[in-house]
């Protein structure tokens, strides 16, 4: 799917508009009396109507549902990413997806199970006066904030207050024993006794801030930084019991209340449909036959919240774990792509046997060679997840969440970290033993690849690897090639721009050889810079003018191999006569200059300053 800025739903009509209209020379209508003095007409400004407030004016609600929250109030968000805004047909997505992996290998979190406990989550409509009562009536007293579904004093950031009693991932406390040669083949690649591997991942931890940087080689190509406060922004892949705000069948969309600032944005292709909850029957029902105000439903992030736009939202949970993702009373069966026929066929013969009633199931690049007994625990282990989730759904008022992913620096590793990293070094000795034996359950493999960078070193973790002078760089809107050309990024709320200039790079023999060595520097560099800085949406690059056909192909060619390692999903489209490459990346959450700044408090990101003078 294109990864699209979204405009935000119409503003209701002003209060101007519903006033009586003027005469024609401009006043308000009036009588005028025999003695000549004009008196108010009954029913204009400042009569009867004096009085009326507002709220029970038109605002184009729907029949049948409460009106929409007033553009006063700040919960509302913008709509993120209209689903078929700007998409292109089928056969040219086709054409520009760059072909990679599509189920990455992740691992899950080592956390004690909280007790679990059997019943039901909530997908219909809630019970009780403060759910259903008010659902039709034409207006609705309006919830004081901090009030009953607010939480206590720590406001409505950790949903709904009750973050304490969220689900984490249950770890088997007795992992799969193997035997020594299955080990050793697990281990990866070594020389000279030591771990060889492409990646280096470095975390740094501070009171106020954990840094992680992901190095290929000695370049540093990703950069996460997580915060206490990122309970708020950082949410992908939480799980919600949430309560549908309002429903607007003119966007697809449902504003959903989850407990945090902004309310979240489910679209109808993101809805799960329940025949029984549809009173007419139908083979495409409309959202507002699907959801209804007041409804609760169990829901899960899919996107962070970005500046004004809500997180958004999907009723399709899903649950990852080592070798198998677990999809929750669905019917969802699948093996990754990236797998042999005849493996294929081995796993697809321990699934049939394994698959739990009622769950559908995807299986991970990584499940390749593991034994049906190393399945089967995992699929069970998510199974007691997914239960633990049920039950305190069933026992928990909406809005609250559900099921937390872990923090960003134990995520991470458990996104990313596999045999191809020759190390994972962390200068802390708490989260370092953390890691240490969350690998050790999961991967005993890797474990010795889990260091420690002690106070005892000459240089700090960030300096000892460059990592610091890579992020400054990384920072500036002017990127040097190697040849002598550069790269100038820039940023609007439509789209990311990228210029190529031939620069200080002048060639030796003729233009068009200059031309092509400048943009293939240019397509690995921006490639490197998208990854590094977590660019998102439509992305359009400037190359220099190529005469040559085959030239274009070898850039384009070379940019979309350089895309493949990228994890994020891509599409690419051909370069044009005028040497314009349009594609989209998927956005997840803000990018690296939103993680490390701020917006100027003089200009308000705008970057000039008005005369103040000239403008009174």
């Amino acid at each position: 799917m294109t990864d699209t800025e979204a405009s935000g739903p119409a503003e209701p009509p002003s209060a101007e508009s519903h006033r009586p209209a003027p005469d024609p020379d401009g006043g308000p209508a009036a009588a005028v009396t025999p003695g000549g003095t004009s008196r108010r007409r009954r029913g204009s400004r400042g009569g009867r109507s004096r009085n009326r407030s507002t709220g029970d004016r038109s605002t184009g609600a729907v029949p049948g549902q409460p009106p929409a929250s007033s553009a006063a109030d700040d919960r509302t968000p913008e709509l993120p990413d209209l689903p078929s805004e700007g998409r292109p047909s089928p056969e040219a997505a086709e054409r520009a997806l760059v072909r990679k992996p599509q189920i990455g290998d992740t691992l899950p979190e080592p956390l004690k199970p909280p007790p679990s406990a059997r019943s039901r989550a909530g997908g219909t409509p809630a019970d009780g006066p403060e759910a259903g009562s008010v659902a039709g009536s034409p207006s609705r007293r309006r919830r004081r904030r901090g009030g009953r579904g607010r939480g206590t004093a720590g406001g409505r950031g950790d949903g709904g207050g009750r973050a304490d009693q969220a689900v984490r991932s249950v770890i088997d406390p007795s992992p799969v024993e193997v035997d020594e040669e299955t080990l050793e083949r697990r281990r990866g690649r070594e020389r000279k006794g030591r771990p060889v591997g492409r990646y280096l991942m470095a975390v740094h931890v501070r009171p106020e801030a954990t840094q992680i940087a992901v190095l290929e080689g000695r370049a540093l190509i990703e950069h996460y930084v997580s915060r206490p406060s990122d309970d708020v922004s950082q949410i992908h892949g939480n799980i919600y019991l949430g309560r549908v705000q309002n429903v607007l069948p003119g966007m697809e969309a449902a504003f959903v209340d989850i407990g945090t600032p902004k309310n979240a944005v489910l679209y109808r292709g993101d809805t799960r449909i329940d025949p029984e909850d549809i009173e007419e029957k139908g083979a495409n029902p409309r959202i507002e036959e699907i959801l209804k105000a007041r409804q609760v439903i169990v829901c899960q992030v899919t996107k962070n919240p970005i500046g004004a736009k809500g997180a958004r939202l999907t009723q399709e949970v899903s649950l990852p774990g080592r070798f198998v993702v677990l999809v929750p009373n669905s019917a969802t069966y699948g093996i990754s792509k990236r797998l042999g026929d005849n493996e294929r066929k081995r796993l697809r013969a321990i699934l049939d046997q394994a698959r739990p009633k009622g769950h559908g199931l995807i299986l991970r690049t990584a499940a390749e060679g593991v034994s049906a007994e190393e399945i089967e625990r995992d699929i069970a282990r998510l199974a007691e997840q997914w239960r633990q989730i049920e039950a305190l759904a069933a026992k928990t008022q909406a809005p609250a969440l559900l099921y937390r992913e872990p923090d960003m620096a134990v995520r991470v590793i458990r996104e990313e970290f596999n045999k191809d990293y020759r190390k994972v070094v962390i200068d802390d000795e708490a989260l370092h033993e953390e890691v240490r034996d969350y690998v050790r359950s999961i991967s005993p493999e890797l474990a010795d690849r889990v260091e420690l960078h002690g106070p005892d070193e000459k240089l700090p973790i960030l300096e000892e690897f460059n990592v610091h002078e890579q992020l400054h760089k990384a920072l500036d809107r002017k990127v040097w090639l190697p040849s002598g050309g550069s790269l100038i990024i820039e940023r609007t709320e439509a789209l990311t721009v990228i210029d190529v200039n031939t620069g200080k790079n002048v060639g030796s023999s003729s233009l068009e050889e200059t031309v092509l060595s400048n943009n293939l520097e240019a397509a690995d560099e921006a490639a490197r810079q998208l990854r590094l800085r977590d660019i998102g949406g439509i992305i359009v690059i400037d190359f220099i003018d190529m005469e040559i056909r085959a030239n274009r192909e070898a850039v384009i060619t070379r940019f979309r191999e350089a895309l493949a390692r990228d994890k994020t999903r891509t599409q690419v489209f051909d370069i044009s006569e005028l040497g314009l490459v349009e594609m989209t990346r998927k956005r997840i959450g803000e990018g690296l200059i939103e993680s490390l700044s701020s917006p100027c408090p003089a200009c308000d990101g705008r970057g000039m300053i008005f005369d103040e003078e000239l403008l009174q």
